[in-house]
């Protein structure tokens, strides 16, 4: 089979509408690729001249996370996103669409704002404490809190795991999984643990941990393998603490 149909819903929040391209199989296409394609001759099926399908890409290596879409229904990454792989699982018609939990800009771009405004909400960052300052080594971490640290620190912000989970939508104001297992992340590293405390508050309510359901569909289509149900367990038992020592005036647990 050396023909294969690309299927793309298009247009914008007020106007969306399916436009077909059909495009030859080569060997080592992907989603990408073939969208390039068409942007230097933009032709559709039927044969019409039609403007080039917007969208967004960075790496091409599955790190920057900005190529996120449904291809067939499914979270992904459209640069790993292989055309033979997909036409061998699903046939000759390729369908792709945008996220729906994020704004719709244009065609297969979507605004992913509220996942960098929930990485400020839960400060995840390191703060910087003057160590730099000194000449000494900075703190030392065991080579297995090393090995946790490296897997959580793949997070790209791609969006895939909100938008497989039930519990982000518009009716709802849970900041996602991503931004959870961020806490975990940075309250694990050596320096990051000091502003542990603020942290847990963040997720404290509805946006954060609370908003969580357990559908475990985010670690299902994360592409980078995050135990994000894991995260999501251990961050919840972590914000239960410290909602006690809260409520019962306790100070701060010590790092």
């Amino acid at each position: 089979m050396n023909k294969f149909v690309l299927k793309v819903l298009r247009g914008t929040p007020n106007h969306q509408y399916w436009e077909e391209f059909e495009h030859s199989l080569y060997p080592a296409a992907n989603i990408i690729s073939i969208l390039m394609d068409i942007q230097k001759n933009p032709v559709n099926r039927q044969g019409k001249v039609t403007t080039p399908v917007a969208w967004e890409q960075g790496c091409l290596e599955e790190v920057c996370g900005s190529c996120s879409m449904l291809i067939n229904g499914k979270p992904r990454q459209a640069c790993t996103a292989l055309i033979a792989k997909l036409m061998e699982a699903n046939g000759p018609t390729i369908t792709l669409t945008p996220f729906t939990k994020f704004p719709l800009l244009r065609d297969l771009i979507v605004d992913r704002t509220s996942m960098f405004e929930a990485l400020k909400k839960v400060r995840a960052w390191v703060s910087v404490d003057g160590s730099s300052d000194s000449h000494e080594n900075g703190p030392k971490i065991a080579p297995e809190v090393q090995e946790a640290l490296y897997v959580l620190s793949t997070c790209m912000t791609c969006g895939c795991c909100s938008e497989s989970c039930p519990q982000v939508n518009e009716h709802s104001s849970y900041m996602g999984p991503s931004a959870m297992s961020q806490v975990r992340f940075f309250n694990a590293n050596p320096t990051g643990v000091y502003q542990k405390p603020e942290r847990l508050r963040a997720i404290l309510g509805e946006e954060g941990i609370a908003g969580c359901g357990n559908a475990q569909n985010c670690a299902r289509v994360c592409p980078k393998n995050i135990p994000l149900t894991e995260s999501l367990a251990l961050i919840g038992r972590e914000a239960t603490k410290q909602a006690i020592r809260d409520v019962l005036g306790l100070p701060d647990a010590k790092p």
